[in-house]
């Protein structure tokens, strides 16, 4: 099994979902979790940028997408995420993937 940490705008976050659950991608062992977080990527706009005292710089609220999946179906979560998360700028976030060595569900 496979993690994906994707770092994206906040406002394509409902493209990559939908994109993901469109495409049945969220059906058997798949888990999937969004967060808010700071994060230095280009602000789209002024409305977008922050400023944060704490950093002393400026910072835009991110989405944090995070995904467990199967081995083989890697690529077409990457590819999902990267097609529907694009903003035009050139870099507008970023892709991680980690193996996981175990996974234990929680039962009754």
């Amino acid at each position: 099994m496979k993690e994906i940490k994707a770092f994206i705008h906040r406002n394509r976050i409902a493209d990559v979902v939908h994109a993901l659950k469109n495409s049945h991608f969220c059906e058997g062992r798949c888990n999937l979790s969004i967060n808010d977080v700071a994060g230095s990527l280009k602000a789209l706009d002024n409305i977008e940028q922050n400023f944060s005292i704490e950093l002393g710089e400026g910072i835009i609220t991110e989405i944090k997408l995070e995904l467990i999946c199967e081995d083989e179906r890697i690529d077409e979560a990457i590819s999902l995420i990267c097609e529907h998360a694009r903003t035009g700028q050139s870099l507008a976030g970023w892709v991680y993937t980690t193996d996981i060595a175990d996974a234990t569900p929680i039962g009754n």
